[in-house]
């Protein structure tokens, strides 16, 4: 009964808001549960926008993170289509688009990012995309299914992981790709040069063309409608629709607002929450992608802009919020989906954070899994079109105990027996 004139308030409507107000519920909580959304889609998951939907062998509805039905049967109060303004932390209240002031004992922040813009002339044309939200992927999807009937061009500027699902998915409706990249590989910053390499040939065997080393510096059109994309070494690209995959910002406009503390962009951004997902004001928690944690385990302040932590930061913020003992330890974990390539990825390993590359397993067969280690010690692992081995890389990760890499590398030893470094 303490709980029922208590209100906590979550601000945006993915997946870890979503998760949190379903956390809340689960775990007790009487009080007043407001979700706050800025899209008038229902909750929803974004892995489905640059995979199976966007491919076409999913439906919209999977995307949703519950039937519509259920907000109501666990009395969940819905604000769709209507964003939070401003945050008056010292009133307890938000202000919503309309006007509208909602007060708050507790607040989440769960704003998620946005994608960050190509700053040249012709980002204004009609057939310039981005993809982040369920409407941006109802379009994409359009646009493949157009561009493949029709022996059509997508340029894609950024070889990232939503470049290259993309490119995936516009290769299999029969589209033509280019892929417009900086760095000499892709993913070069998520897997670095050795895998980037291999993700390289998976598309080139798929039809895929790169062009490494440049920049996007102009989109050419006529008449509102793209033509061609130029690069700054001077080449002009065949386009009939670019789309930007150059990355997500975190959207922390309403928490510098309100004056809580941030993390600078040169070490990820964020808006700053300790273990327990708080902010610097007590009453005021942040998880997903704008949560920069100062993670246990990894003992550094961490941004992670993943399906896994939307999905497992709410409830531990929601648990946080009710006063729960949290501590926020996951390990990084993703996946992607390319073609008939699935892989999962365990860990963080930043460039220059490693010494070695170990591979366990046929990467020609493209069935294998990749470690980075520094001294021995197991800092990420990818397993490619390997299955059920997530718990024991993330064991090997958790351990930091320097292992014996040739063992590492013999699939005949099962991950979980690996021993220590001799």
């Amino acid at each position: 009964m303490v709980d029922a004139h208590r209100t906590f308030v979550i601000v945006g409507g993915g997946l870890a808001g979503a998760k949190a107000a379903e956390t809340l519920r689960a775990e007790g909580f009487t009080g007043r549960v407001i979700l706050i959304g800025d899209e008038r889609d229902h909750p929803y998951e974004r892995p489905p926008l640059s995979k199976g939907y966007l491919c076409g062998k999913e439906e919209r509805d999977v995307v949703f993170v519950h039937e519509p039905a259920w907000y109501a049967q666990n009395d969940i109060e819905l604000h769709l289509g209507q964003p939070v303004t401003s945050i008056d932390r010292e009133g307890g209240s938000v202000r919503l688009g309309d006007g509208a002031v909602i007060h708050y004992d507790k607040l989440l922040l769960a704003t998620g990012s946005e994608p960050r813009r190509l700053d040249i002339p012709g980002t204004d044309l009609a057939g310039v995309h981005h993809l982040r939200r369920l409407a941006h992927a109802d379009r994409m999807r359009q646009v493949l299914a157009t561009l493949g009937r029709d022996n059509g061009h997508l340029v894609i500027a950024g070889a990232g992981w939503i470049g290259l699902e993309v490119a995936a998915a516009a290769r299999g409706y029969g589209a033509e790709v280019t892929v417009i990249e900086p760095e000499p590989t892709p993913l070069h910053q998520a897997v670095g040069p050795e895998l980037g390499q291999f993700f390289a040939d998976l598309h080139r065997d798929r039809g895929v063309r790169f062009h490494f080393g440049t920049r996007l510096t102009e989109i050419i059109g006529q008449d509102g409608m793209v033509l061609a994309a130029r690069t700054d070494d001077g080449d002009e690209h065949p386009a009939h629709s670019v789309l930007a995959a150059i990355g997500a910002a975190p959207r922390t406009g309403l928490a510098e607002a309100a004056g809580l503390a941030l993390v600078d962009r040169a070490h990820g951004g964020g808006v700053a929450v300790d273990a327990s997902l708080r902010t610097s004001d007590p009453e005021i928690y942040a998880a997903g992608d704008i949560a920069a944690v100062h993670h246990p385990l990894l003992d550094i302040r961490l941004r992670v802009e993943h399906w896994a932590n939307a999905l497992n930061g709410g409830p531990a913020a929601a648990r946080a919020m009710l006063g729960r003992d949290v501590s926020y330890d996951r390990v990084p974990y993703f996946f992607s989906d390319q073609y008939d390539l699935g892989m999962e990825y365990s860990g963080w390993a930043p460039p220059g954070s490693y010494d070695q590359v170990v591979l366990r397993g046929d990467a020609g067969k493209r069935e294998f899994i990749a470690f980075w280690l520094k001294d021995r010690r197991v800092l990420a692992g990818m397993n490619v079109n390997v299955w059920d081995v997530t718990d024991d890389i993330q064991g090997l990760i958790r351990s930091g105990t320097p292992v014996d890499t040739d063992v590492l590398a013999d699939p005949a030893t099962a991950l979980g027996a690996v021993p220590p470094a001799p």
